[in-house]
């Protein structure tokens, strides 16, 4: 079959283009901007078109197309594809689609969604389960790849919750990390959150299982209320368990987000009947994926350590710097910040200036935009130098840099031995990395 994807080069639509390719399909795919994802594909044998989207883009034959949540119905190749006829489903409905073919484990929480989902699925590949695996991050256990087709019934997920995009999933197991003010472009409030969570626990069947988080109180307020009553079987972990103590020993990625995450994948592998030893060698072998704690090691003309981090919520900077300090010690941490989407930052904008309370140095660079998704009236209300300002009331030194490209020569002339400096957030920051090299 020959398939067609609108919006080809983004973390979640690639990874199902990956799994089509791999199922034998023919691939062709737009994007606006070439990547390493876009590459990657083409080498793979997909054809891809950069640039403004184009109704050419739509070859003959295609006989299904599948886009981003972030292309509107104006889009010349969506029309095209209506008027043809053709089978259209978002990404979100396509990936809902195969749920219904696998027992599907769903990733879900506002933090800690892909790491979980990666450890989840290499502790099943090491108990010889054979999963297949769709996430939004690439994992070097794959290939640098953000797709794993395996034999097996098992599909693990990362179920986003952006737009209430989940809801079109129909998992046998959730696992629920945590839940947490996030996307309030697009929920009301905490509330509205909470009850969207709720709606899709709800999808479970009866001999269905969520795995959640004690140590959370929004999910504590979840199973409690009316939306949870059809949940049989619940799952708890916490930090207090004691597996807490000897997952913190043996993992190579620091801070307690991240032994929570593994507690996740413990609960899901004992509920899967996996033993604990694989269980833990996995855990003790998982080095991380991209832009989660990837670090790299600098040594000229100045030995220091360069940390790309995907953090872009006030609560995952946190955890994500103390996770640093914990690592590092008493080493300095340099912080460079690129907030991600203005409605973000507008919104929990007393949550950010709090979060880096614990880096030594700051450098904020302007607001990453993200298409389809800000409002005039708040990009005009919101600015990272408003943010700079706020974050240097508390005692911090912070700096503006407005173009991103400046930074690794302003870093460089600044940075001391031994110093960390932790390159954050979801947009286009991770492109600075190499030029510290």
């Amino acid at each position: 079959m020959k398939v067609h994807f609108i919006g080809i080069g983004g973390i979640g639509v690639s990874a199902l283009a990956r799994y089509y390719l791999a199922k034998g399909n023919i691939i062709s795919g737009s994007d606006l901007i070439s990547s390493e994802i876009t590459r990657a594909l083409e080498k793979l044998g997909a054809k891809i078109f950069i640039g403004p989207h184009k109704a050419t883009s739509l070859t003959p034959n295609v006989k299904k197309v599948i886009y981003s949540v972030a292309v509107k119905p104006t889009n010349p190749e969506l029309k095209k594809a209506q008027k043809l006829g053709i089978q259209i489903q978002s990404y979100p409905q396509a990936l809902g689609e195969l749920t219904k073919q696998y027992f599907t484990i769903a990733v879900c929480g506002a933090h800690g969604k892909g790491t979980t989902t990666a450890m989840i699925s290499l502790i099943l590949i090491k108990a010889g389960l054979d999963p297949t695996v769709i996430i939004g991050t690439k994992l070097r256990e794959f290939g640098d790849s953000n797709c794993r087709v395996g034999e097996s019934k098992y599909l693990v997920i990362e179920a986003d919750e952006y737009a209430g995009a989940f809801l079109n999933y129909w998992p046998k197991m959730i696992v629920l990390t945590n839940i947490d003010k996030e996307h309030l472009d697009y929920y009301k409030d905490l509330n509205h959150v909470i009850k969207t969570f709720g709606e899709f626990v709800s999808h479970l069947p009866k001999k269905g299982i969520l795995v959640t988080n004690k140590d959370n109180k929004s999910v504590k307020k979840l199973i409690n209320s009316i939306f949870s009553t059809a949940v049989k079987n619940v799952v708890w972990y916490s930090l207090k368990q004691k597996e807490a103590n000897k997952i913190g020993k043996i993992l190579k990625i620091p801070g307690k987000h991240n032994v929570s995450n593994a507690l996740a994948a413990l609960a899901v592998a004992r509920a899967l009947k996996i033993p604990d030893k694989i269980s833990f060698d996995a855990l003790s072998e998982y080095r991380g994926a991209w832009r989660r704690f990837e670090i790299k090691r600098i040594k000229l003309p100045t030995s220091y350590t360069l940390i790309s981090d995907y953090a872009h919520h006030p609560t995952e900077i946190k955890a994500t710097i103390a996770g640093a300090k914990e690592k590092f010690k008493k080493k300095k941490i340099w912080v460079v910040f690129q907030p991600h989407q203005y409605q973000r930052t507008y919104y929990l904008f007393d949550e950010f200036k709090k979060a880096f309370d614990l880096a030594d140095e700051i450098i904020l660079t302007k607001i990453y935009s993200v298409a389809g998704r800000e409002k005039k009236e708040i990009t005009k209300k919101i600015s990272s130098e408003k943010l700079a300002k706020a974050i240097q009331e508390r005692g911090k030194k912070v700096h503006f840099i407005k173009d991103f490209e400046k930074i690794p020569q302003f870093l460089k002339r600044r940075i001391n031995p031994g110093d960390i400096v932790l390159i954050m957030g979801a947009g286009s920051i991770y492109k600075i990395v190499e030029k510290f090299s």
